[in-house]
């Protein structure tokens, strides 16, 4: 079973990447699970569009039994999906979705059910510490991938997130997998992105354009993979897929 991490800055389009390469690795005929750790819980909404989402924490939060199946859902795509949750607005820490819904979905034995090939663990990752960094722990994400553009705060965040996985290594947490640039069209935009890299000793493992199929696809509630099969983008896609996979080979 491979499993890694994608984190990000707010915004920057980690899930809509994360949903793509699950739809990606899907279309390669592997077993995905992608399990949304944003407290927003829409990590998986381009993949179950029609669907909202019970999150983990909510169905802890009331205080019923609740099943494998009221956890996971399964998309058109293929891919199994799990949304962690978060607390009311202002209140508690979102730390605790994450926590509740990893070990939830290990309680109710999760992965010896669904015996998924990949799991893709989608983080929010403008603060790295407490739950946030739940996924990087050993026995969970073997891999953390980063996704930046080439703005001042997207590679600051970019940055800040890769010191902590560097800080974690004594302890046998995830290993830093690379960077994934998605293009805003700033200036030396792939220039910023190899400098990271390079500093934290890893590699841009691939470079997604700044292109409206995003926007086309979002608004027909499909993933680019699923709905532009023969596109460009989608063949970048399902490369960064196959990259990510021969890491783990």
């Amino acid at each position: 079973m491979i499993k890694f991490a994608i984190y990000g800055k707010g915004g920057i389009g980690k899930s809509t990447l994360s949903s793509n390469l699950s739809a990606a690795m899907a279309a390669r005929g592997l077993t995905v699970m992608q399990i949304g750790c944003d407290p927003k819980a829409d990590s998986t909404s381009l993949l179950r569009p029609k669907e909202e989402m019970t999150t983990v924490l909510d169905l802890v939060r009331s205080g019923k039994p609740f099943t494998l199946q009221d956890m996971v859902k399964e998309s058109s795509a293929g891919v199994l999906c799990v949304e962690a949750g978060g607390p009311v607005p202002g209140l508690g820490c979102a730390g605790r979705g994450i926590i509740n819904a990893l070990e939830s979905l290990e309680a109710k034995g999760a992965y010896e059910v669904y015996k998924p090939d990949v799991v893709i663990y989608d983080v929010l990752g403008d603060v790295v510490c407490g739950g946030f960094t739940m996924p990087m722990r050993k026995g969970y994400a073997d891999k953390v991938y980063i996704v930046t553009s080439g703005e001042k705060m997207s590679i600051y965040a970019a940055a800040n997130i890769a010191m902590a996985v560097e800080n974690f290594k004594k302890r046998d947490y995830a290993k830093l997998g690379g960077i994934i640039l998605n293009c805003r069209g700033v200036e030396d935009e792939e220039k910023r992105a190899q400098e990271l890299a390079c500093d934290f000793d890893t590699e841009v493992i691939t470079v997604v354009p700044r292109d409206n199929i995003f926007e086309k696809a979002e608004a027909a509630g499909k993933t680019v993979v699923e709905l532009y099969p023969d596109s460009e983008v989608t063949k970048i896609l399902l490369g960064a897929a196959d990259r990510i996979m021969t890491q783990f080979k």
